[in-house]
């Protein structure tokens, strides 16, 4: 019997909000945009790929990106809604924006009530960087603030990104280096690992800070030891993810198959196939 897999980025997000340049792109890439739209408004129809992939669990990453994708705040009370339909295996992530939101201390009491579990900063996609707030922003505090109290991750997205209006300088994962100085009891997740620019940033930050994690997804898995050949090194702080459905990635069972494959020791696949993150979510 396969061991167990969580999946700790992908996306269900409301697709029907996307700008249209942005739907116009996503289906470009997707063989089946139908299916996309199905997910979006059917949790069993997505828990049911969730069973044919293999995987337990799943973080539903989304985040609030009005000029760039979108999608504005009401993506909190949609990913926690989709999520009631299985809340043991669907994990509903969320955020504010870190520029526009007007009451960032509300709004995260609010959210957070609701029942998110992990916030989402996404640089490329809202025009900042992770340390914004050494500048003089006031909103980022209030979200580190509260996710340290809570004792829930905040995950940045680190690396480029293709969608139209996004700006990758907002990808470098270094500035995430002040907020773990300034925040220690806070978990942090870089998601994509840096990928393609930094990864060795990345891995230095994980290296680095006891609560610095990094996620795998969006790298194809037959890639993953050319951008971090010492995977093995970080086995504790490195987590699964598909990023499906994002341009370019294939089915979840299709990278959950292809990770399996790699040539790293069976008990660092468990640990990042399964472990690190049950511990993470748990925390």
């Amino acid at each position: 019997m396969a061991e167990p897999v969580i999946d700790f980025h992908l996306h269900v997000q409301p697709w029907d909000t996307l700008k249209p340049e942005v739907q116009a792109s996503w289906r470009k890439t997707q063989k089946n945009f139908a299916e996309l739209e199905r997910v979006m408004k059917d949790p069993g129809y997505f828990l049911g790929m969730l069973d044919r992939a293999g995987v337990e669990k799943a973080c539903l990453v989304n985040y609030p990106s009005p000029d760039v994708m979108g999608f504005d705040e009401g993506v909190n009370d949609f990913v926690v809604t989709y999520c009631k339909a299985a809340p043991d295996r669907l994990i509903p992530v969320g955020g504010i924006h870190p520029r526009l939101c007007k009451r960032p201390k509300e709004e995260m009491r609010r959210i957070l009530d609701l029942g998110i579990r992990m916030l989402k900063i996404h640089g490329p996609h809202q025009g900042v960087m992770p340390n914004a707030y050494l500048d003089g922003n006031t909103i980022l505090p209030a979200i580190y603030e509260a996710c340290q109290v809570a004792r829930i991750p905040v995950m940045f997205h680190t690396g480029t990104s293709v969608f139209p209006g996004a700006r990758s300088r907002f990808g470098d994962p270094l500035g995430v280096e002040d907020v773990a100085v300034d925040f220690p009891g806070l978990p942090l997740v870089l998601a994509h690992v840096g990928r393609p620019f930094w990864t060795e940033q990345a891995f230095f930050l994980a290296r680095r800070f006891p609560q610095v994690h990094v996620d795998l997804s969006s790298i194809p898995p037959r890639s993953l030891l050319k951008f971090i050949p010492r995977l093995e090194e970080i086995a504790d702080k490195a987590l699964f993810g598909t990023d499906w459905p994002a341009p370019g990635v294939p089915g979840i069972r299709e990278n959950v198959e292809a990770f399996r494959g790699i040539q790293i020791s069976e008990d660092a696949k468990r640990k990042i196939l399964y472990d690190n993150a049950r511990r993470l979510l748990a925390a």
